[in-house]
């Protein structure tokens, strides 16, 4: 291990590099060095604690594409303390780096020294979202993207219009023709992870409460998400059937929207809280036992809520209270134990390859329980695939705003799970799927990739799975 002595510290950029540089467009030139701003910047103390001993770079997906120090946690935390300090701007030279972070918190697992980079990297994003402006495209994407994907009413009347787009086939000629790739990257890295629009995306048909099946055990409140609600409405479908079939009874408040993950992770601070305090409101009251979702990524920002709103005298508590009930259905389900019989999904042996979304491995530290119940479905093999804790590129909206870096770990997500020769993958998050489902498509392989909770459904209600 290198220590902290003998590793010396990358290149800061600085005003005159700032400046000069001619790889990105700049903004306005600034008379002085402009650091953090003092709403909540990165603490100087969690800063500290980095000893830039270099575990984190081998696990950092970042960094092993772009390969640069700078786009590591360890060059990240460097940028932060020099920012802190006021020898290095907040700029777009420096701003890049942290946007090219996924976000994915494999350095936060891995570190020796138990680094919250989670924490550090989070306070960054705000700063960045509040102090740095965008480049006109930049702006106007990330408008497109913060006013359109939280709010599921927003985009269900354009479900029509992508229905048509890809029964009419006009989406394989745009997609033939490569021009919209090179004219519009970003709406292009849009389209190549759209899925298929069904008729089941444009209704909600899920009632408000769903009675258990056979003695109730429990009642537990349920979490449509937004994205998942209208492209993955099977997987709420399937998991509301696993939750009432094992002696659940399931509460949909209708008043939910989005779950703040969005907003959060990409720093929008007021965003985020609005939507917080809204699930908060649309749950109390209700009386459930546990609040459940099916998707990794908001799972972790449900349970960082009171992180979200501990500044806000009165819903801090509430916030603290709502995030100790939430729990991944994966989660759940282990701990509670399976009550309905489970068949085979197949008249032979299945062979099976878990995908690890980065929110649950690293962000909920959830990674057995899912495999445990996998394992419950009469036979099941699984398989693990190299570098499982790699992520897959998707990281909420990250292969749309860095599609390059996304692509590369995309290509490499899919040939380490290709490589196992499972017949089926099961994907527990939504941008995790769409990601793979992507690579699988360019590379021309054709496999089976299912939810966790499709699989159990399947099994409790005696499906079998085509061959």
């Amino acid at each position: 291990m290198t220590s902290s002595s003998t590793t010396p510290p990358p290149k800061l950029p600085t005003p005159e590099s700032v400046k000069e540089s001619s790889t990105f467009e700049q903004p306005e030139p600034k008379t002085s060095i402009s650091g953090f701003d003092t709403q909540k910047p990165p603490p100087q103390e969690l800063i500290d604690t980095c000893v830039h001993c270099g575990f984190c770079l081998s696990t950092c997906p970042s960094y092993r594409v772009i390969g640069k120090e700078m786009d590591s946690p360890r060059g990240r935390i460097y940028l932060m303390n020099a920012i802190n300090k006021h020898e290095a701007p907040l700029a777009e030279a420096t701003t890049q780096h942290f946007d090219s972070c996924l976000g994915c918190l494999a350095c936060v697992t891995t570190c020796p020294s138990g680094v919250q980079y989670d924490k550090l990297i989070a306070a960054t994003r705000h700063q960045v979202e509040r102090n740095q402006p965008r480049t006109l495209p930049e702006h106007i994407i990330r408008s497109l993207i913060f006013n359109l994907f939280p709010y599921p009413e927003r985009l269900r009347p354009l479900l029509t219009p992508l229905y048509l787009y890809q029964k009419l086939g006009l989406q394989k000629l745009v997609r033939a023709t490569g021009l919209f790739k090179q004219v519009f990257p970003r709406l292009a890295a849009m389209d190549s992870i759209l899925p298929p629009i069904t008729l089941d995306a444009f209704w909600d048909n899920l009632p408000d409460v769903i009675p258990a099946q056979g003695k109730k055990r429990y009642r537990v409140g349920m979490i449509l998400g937004c994205v998942q609600r209208l492209f993955f409405s099977p997987v709420n479908a399937a998991t509301v059937r696993v939750l009432t079939a094992n002696g659940c009874e399931v509460v949909i408040p209708k008043t939910q929207g989005c779950c703040a993950a969005l907003p959060e992770h990409q720093g929008q601070t007021k965003q985020a809280q609005i939507f917080a305090r809204q699930m908060i409101d649309s749950f109390e009251g209700t009386g459930v036992e546990a609040v459940i979702i099916n998707a990794a990524g908001c799972g972790h920002t449900l349970k960082e809520y009171g992180h979200i709103l501990e500044d806000d005298l009165e819903y801090r508590e509430k916030a603290q209270k709502f995030a100790d009930e939430v729990k991944d259905v994966q989660e759940f389900l282990s701990e509670v134990g399976l009550t309905a019989k489970l068949s085979p999904l197949k008249d032979e042996p299945l062979t099976m390859v878990y995908q690890d979304a980065c929110h649950l491995l690293h962000g909920q530290k959830i990674s057995v329980q899912p495999r445990q119940l996998l394992r419950q479905i009469p036979g099941v093999q699984l398989r693990e695939p190299l570098d499982a804790a790699l992520c897959c590129g998707s990281a909420g909206v990250y292969n749309m705003l860095q599609p390059e870096v996304a692509d590369e770990l995309g290509q490499q997500k899919v040939e380490n799970l290709l490589n196992t020769r499972a017949e089926l993958i099961a994907s527990p998050n939504p941008g995790c799927s769409l990601q793979i489902k992507k690579h699988l498509q360019l590379q021309g392989k054709e496999i089976t990739l299912m939810h966790p909770m499709e699989l159990l459904d399947y099994s409790i209600r005696g499906v079998k799975l085509k061959s």
